[in-house]
């Protein structure tokens, strides 16, 4: 595998490439769009509420919150990311940022021109599927929290979407680290963190997952989907 090759595999837009083929020449023009910036350290911002919409942000390595603070100045978690995801996409709309993006820890990221990466979209129909797709999702998780589902509903889901992206990165859909701070998980779940706590007990005594810091272990992976992935969640979530 080439160079080139294998440092696109952790690309949010990897999956389009595979599907077009590596080395195409329509795909030099992805490649002239994309910027590699500065990493970032734990708590520093790629963008700020407000700022103007020029770009996405693909994560290469690290992690990523996006948050709003809210007129009583508590801040409101809404997505977290991964390498191989795309940060920024809800400012295409109004033309700004809605949020800032945080580093969890060290992050780096891949900047794509959203004018250019736009044009280049209309051009390549395989680039605009996959923005379609992530887009797609990042309405999905949207009707997840929005929905009324219980504590624990929201929770086994959280935990087996995470799961799940994990395991697009080849690594264990069942076991894996957290970077991101029980408060923070709660906000995004719109819980309490003592909520939070209660069910993560609540799974423990099940045998379903049990979490010891940062470290998650995924048990009894199917009764967590029968929780986590009823129908009205699963389509939330796909």
């Amino acid at each position: 595998m080439e160079l080139s090759t294998r440092f696109c595999q952790g690309c949010a837009f990897s999956m389009a490439c595979e599907a077009e083929g590596y080395g195409k020449p329509e795909l030099e023009a992805l490649q002239c769009v994309v910027e590699h910036v500065p990493p970032l350290v734990a708590g520093e911002h790629a963008f700020r509420r407000g700022e103007p919409f020029s770009a996405i942000y693909a994560v290469r390595a690290g992690s990523v919150k996006t948050s709003l603070y809210t007129r009583d100045g508590k801040e409101q978690v809404l997505g977290f990311y991964l390498p191989g995801e795309v940060v920024g996409l809800n400012g295409i709309y109004p033309n700004s940022y809605p949020c800032d993006a945080i580093a969890l820890e060290r992050t780096s990221f891949c900047r794509f021109a959203f004018p250019e990466v736009s044009t280049l979209a209309a051009t390549l129909p395989v680039v605009q599927q996959h923005l379609f797709r992530m887009l797609s999702r990042e309405l999905g998780m949207t009707s997840l929290l929005a929905g009324d589902h219980s504590a624990d509903e929201r929770l086994a889901a959280f935990l087996l979407d995470l799961g799940e992206r994990f395991a697009r990165r080849g690594q264990s859909p069942a076991i894996f680290s957290l970077t991101m701070s029980r408060s923070d998980i709660a906000s995004y779940l719109r819980l309490a963190p003592e909520t939070v706590s209660r069910v993560i007990a609540r799974f423990r005594e099940k045998g379903w997952a049990t979490i010891h810091g940062r470290r998650v272990e995924l048990l009894n992976l199917a009764a967590l989907r029968e929780l986590g992935y009823s129908p009205s969640l699963a389509t939330a979530v796909a």
